[in-house]
């Protein structure tokens, strides 16, 4: 990710910015999820559409992520 797309984010979530890359919409979206579970962190109902339209076209992808200590 470019400094300026970096900027352009803030602290956005998904319901309000993506990357610009498309092909690089469902790795964000499975790191976004996967970070989300590790802290035991909500998603609001926007967040969860946005999240839910991106990983619609992303088959077979799976979310990882290391487990919190």
């Amino acid at each position: 990710m470019s400094a300026a797309s970096n900027r352009s984010k803030a602290d956005q979530d998904p319901s309000t910015w993506l990357p610009p890359a498309v092909g690089y919409r469902c790795q964000y979206v499975t790191d976004w999820v996967a970070d989300k579970t590790r802290w035991g962190l909500s998603i609001d109902t926007g967040e969860h559409a946005a999240l839910a339209e991106v990983l619609d076209n992303c088959p077979n992808v799976p979310v990882t992520g290391p487990l919190a200590r």
